[in-house]
């Protein structure tokens, strides 16, 4: 009885919203705290479970909203706002006879990872011993944090081909290559931030901290650049063994030059003690496979049987060529504008339909020519033949893995369209990604931050972001004078998991008055709003002397895995601290003012 009353009161709080927004002018709208009322009770509502099956009230609701364009031309909370509304009402069971919610599609678990563990490093054990003993293991993507996997595959740990090495690692030494040429011209990884030398000696420690041998590193593509004989012997003064490999003319379609000693016998023979030689660098276009068949020609003119084989989890292989997280594999390389494609080599030797990408499919014949003249045979019959990867195996729903991948392409075209407004991304990209949202069966307004964070935006005229919890819970932050959109949103959502009231300040005003004097009159800063990491620390003060601040800060663990849309570009600091909390982020593709440098 007491949650139909509560229901009945939360749908007539949005039946009055909407009689009022079609009795009130936009800036009566904007002023009335109009957009925060409706949220707020949208809220309400999927936080005490508020919802029934086939609710007529509610369904009806909805249908006013639909079908009413006067609200809708008037107010602009558009329809797929309220589409999250209904969203919720169907990817939640919200029947009486169950008090138990069920998870949301969109945190389903869709991957087993100790499975996938499990059967990975037996395979990898297999094709160790195919070759007789040693085998180069030619390691694409990200060897941990790959958060990608993670996003498309929940379930999928970011670390858990380190995890699966490191069972291996009395077998295993690995060898990290990176073109010369990128250190010449200091290329960076986008996701950290770094350049690609600096990152070597990121994975160095990283791959040392879990206990594996890293045994050298081979500058590929060297031709004396004097950036790369400076990062030598930087190298070398820190204990680490270099080695180089060169461009060789006619690569990759002259085999007898290349397979001869003019070609790879040019390149330093890289000494590995271990059997399984892992062969992996800071980003694509490394020369890995390069280096991989390097060594093998340097280990059959030495009499040493070796092989190899490749471990690339995307595209997977096993499952079909247009599902979503294959296609968001190509979303996430569309600069290098990979194409996933139906392996003719494999099907033509097997009769099986497998899914490889267009670089390996284009290079195979090459490489089958080139372990002839090696090893006196090919060893595979297809570039699905040279992989070793097991990731679809670990697929246990599908449902929730498809929904996860179609969140990841839509993510991926915000990040494209956001380089595009800094200069590194072409419209091609663009493009390329619209269609892979068309087959995926997705558009913009099925990330349900995008409309809350505009909306904020366009009733506060000032940037906005918005939240979407793991609990399925939408929140929204606008810009004060204390405080940026991003900050105002990171304690608004760590009140709301908190179960703190809205009203109560976790930072007093008198706190952030002389950290913004500092900013700005000390440190030369021209914007004195708080960036997410000093409110962070601002809170985590407070956390020392107040329980309250302390409870909230307690909840920075819980917002792993929530969505969040900016009505702006953000800062990298803003960037940065989602990134590290787990949180996954898009930005509308424009700044908050006109400005040509942006920090």
């Amino acid at each position: 009885m007491q949650n139909c009353v509560l229901r009945m009161l939360a749908f007539r709080q949005i039946s009055n919203f909407i009689w009022r927004s079609n009795h009130m002018s936009k800036r009566k709208l904007r002023s009335s705290g109009f957009a925060n009322g409706v949220l707020n009770s949208y809220n309400f509502i999927i936080e005490k479970d508020l919802f029934v099956e086939n609710c007529s009230l509610c369904d009806y609701l909805l249908k006013i909203v639909r079908y009413n364009n006067d609200f809708q031309k008037k107010f602009y909370f558009p329809v797929d706002f309220w589409e999250t509304l209904n969203y919720n009402r169907t990817s939640w069971d919200f029947s009486c006879k169950d008090s138990q919610r069920k998870v949301s599609a969109m945190y389903k678990i869709g991957f087993d990872n100790d499975k996938y563990l499990s059967m990975q490093s037996e395979k990898i054990k297999e094709r160790i011993a195919k070759f007789g003993g040693k085998l180069y293991l030619e390691f694409g993507g990200k060897l941990f944090d790959d958060y990608h996997a993670s996003r498309v595959l929940p379930g999928f740990h970011p670390d858990s081909k380190i995890n699966m090495l490191a069972q291996l690692k009395d077998e295993a030494e690995i060898v990290i290559v990176i073109n010369a040429a990128d250190i010449e011209k200091n290329k960076v990884r986008s996701d950290l931030g770094i350049t690609y030398d600096l990152d070597v000696l990121r994975l160095i420690d990283a791959f040392r901290g879990y206990g594996l041998y890293v045994g050298s590193v081979c500058l590929t593509r060297f031709a004396g650049q004097p950036s790369a004989i400076a990062y030598q012997k930087k190298l070398e003064s820190l204990g680490m063994k270099v080695y180089r490999h060169y461009s060789i003319p006619g690569y990759p379609s002259n085999i007898p030059f290349i397979v001869s000693d003019e070609g790879y016998g040019k390149n330093d023979y890289i000494e590995t003690t271990r059997s399984l030689v892992v062969v992996t660098a800071p980003g694509p276009g490394s020369g890995k496979m390069a280096t991989c068949l390097s060594q093998l020609y340097h280990e059959y003119k030495r009499g040493i049987k070796a092989g190899y084989a490749k471990y690339e989890t995307f595209p997977i292989w096993n499952i079909p060529l247009k599902h979503p997280v294959n296609l968001a594999y190509e979303a996430a390389t569309a600069d290098l504008n990979d194409v996933n494609m139906i392996d003719p080599f494999h099907l033509e030797a097997y009769g099986e339909t497998t899914i490889n990408y267009n670089r390996d499919v284009e290079i195979f014949p090459v490489v089958s020519a080139m372990f002839e003249k090696i090893m006196g045979s090919c060893p595979y019959k297809s570039p699905t033949d040279m992989g070793v990867n097991m990731a679809g195996f670990g697929i246990v729903d599908d449902e929730a893995v498809r929904d996860a991948a179609k969140q990841e392409i839509i993510r991926r075209y915000y990040h494209t369209l956001c380089q595009k407004r800094q200069g590194t991304a072409s419209d091609d990209q663009i493009l390329k990604l619209e269609l892979l949202m068309k087959q995926a069966g997705v558009t913009i307004d099925d990330r349900a931050v995008v409309s809350a964070a505009n909306i904020k935006a366009e009733t506060t005229g000032e940037p906005a972001a918005a939240i979407q919890l793991p609990d399925g819970r939408v929140l929204t932050g606008r810009t004060s004078t204390l405080l940026g959109a991003s900050s105002a949103l990171l304690l608004n959502a760590l009140k709301a998991l908190a179960g703190i009231p809205d009203e109560v300040q976790l930072i007093s005003p008198t706190a952030i008055g002389p950290i913004q004097d500092l900013k700005t009159n000390y440190l030369g800063n021209r914007n004195p709003r708080l960036h997410t990491d000093e409110t962070l620390i601002a809170l985590s003060i407070c956390a020392a002397s107040d329980d309250t601040a302390k409870a909230a800060v307690e909840q920075l663990k819980n917002l792993k895995g929530s969505e969040v849309h900016s009505s702006v570009i953000l800062s990298q600091i803003d960037m940065n601290t989602f990134r590290k909390l787990g949180v996954n982020l898009t930005c509308e593709p424009h700044y908050q003012n006109q400005k040509l440098y942006h920090n």
